[in-house]
Parts: structure tokens; sequence; C-alpha cells
């Protein structure tokens, strides 16, 4: 199987996961179209997760070109408004790993809106080549072998801890590690670098 084809792979397992977590967990899950509070704050994406909204924007400029101009509109706004406190490399949009950096990047454009995020409707506009940290986000997930559960702090309201881990989504983190590294560039990025122009990744 290709690249390109465990990627798809990769996407359709964590797709259904969701589905089936939301099936289970009901009124309790209160995602919904508009529902926007996961959409503020700056957060980190992979080379993968990039190289995925870089190949998504190039469809959106041939199938919807004013809607991906606005999307890159909104995302020269965030840089510019953002770009001169970003805790990495301003060029290329990569993070900065030392100790220091990271800990910037803690307090790093809290209350930013997504550049992906289409204000006056709630929706995500590069809603099919999102990142896995959207995906994933909302149901209880464990983020490593061991990791206590999580869930987004609007759901699960009065909802048992046994009722909260009948709602688990499994996600298949070996899988995305596996293709993070065949890609070139293993740093990491925000949305905004990655949806104008995307980290330079390919598969090796």
């Amino acid at each position: 199987m290709d690249f390109a084809a465990k990627d798809t792979q990769l996407v359709q397992i964590v797709d259904a996961a969701l589905a089936e977590a939301a099936r289970r967990a009901g009124p309790w899950l209160a995602c919904r179209l508009g529902c926007t509070q996961c959409c503020h704050g700056a957060f980190a994406i992979n080379a993968l997760d990039a190289l995925r909204l870089r190949e998504g924007m190039q469809a959106l400029r041939a199938a919807e070109p004013a809607l991906a101009a606005e999307v890159e509109r909104r995302a020269h706004a965030w840089i510019e408004q953002h770009g001169p406190d970003f805790p990495g490399d301003f060029a290329t949009g990569r993070l900065g790993e030392t100790e220091a950096e990271q800990a910037r990047f803690e307090d790093f454009a809290n209350e930013a809106a997504c550049p992906a995020l289409d204000p006056a409707t709630g929706r995500c506009d590069v809603y099919a080549a999102r990142p896995m940290t959207c995906r994933v986000f909302g149901p209880p997930v464990r983020m490593g072998e061991g990791d206590a559960l999580g869930h987004c702090e609007l759901c699960f309201h009065d909802a048992s801890e046994a009722e909260v881990q009948a709602c688990e989504m499994a996600v298949p983190h070996d899988l995305e590690a596996e293709l993070v590294s065949e890609l070139d560039e293993m740093g990491e990025t925000v949305v905004a670098f990655a949806v104008l122009t995307g980290m330079d990744v390919r598969p090796r």
C-alpha cells in the first residue's frame, strides 16, 4: 500500500471511530456545527497534518477558488497578528523544539480563532483535510498508552466515569506515527502556516 493510500486508511479509521464514539455518547457529545470553542487557540500539528492540509488547500483552490482565497486571507491576517511572537522559525513556520520555545508556545495565541474557521457559520472550511487533533477532539480519548481519558469540557456533563469510559474513541496512534516517520520533515507547525504553503514534506 502506498503512502497516500495508508493516509486515506488512517483518516477512514479515525472518522469511523469518531462516528462510533458519537453514536455511543448520544446527547453527552456536544459537538455540533457552530460549536467553535475547540477552534480557538493555537495548537501544534505534525508533518502529516501539514501535508494533508496543503493538499486539501490545493484541492480547494481548484474547486472553490474564492473560498480558498478567503482561508488564505485569514491565515495571512493570523500570521500578521501573531507571527512576531511565534516560538519557532517564522520563515518556515516550524515550531521550535527547545524547552524555552515549547514553554512560550503554552501561552501563544491562546484566544486566536483558527484561520480555517468561518466566523459567520462556525464551519471549518478545510474540514475534509483537518488535522488529527480536530478529528479526535470531543469524545473520550487517550493520547498515549496508559494515559487517562480526556474529553472536551463541554461534553459528558452528568455522565459517570463508567459511562465516559464506555464512549472511549480508539485512536490508531501507531499507524499515524508510522506515516509521520516516512516523511522527510519531522517538525511541527500550526494551521496558519500549513494552509498557506505547508511544510515542505514528502514521503521518502
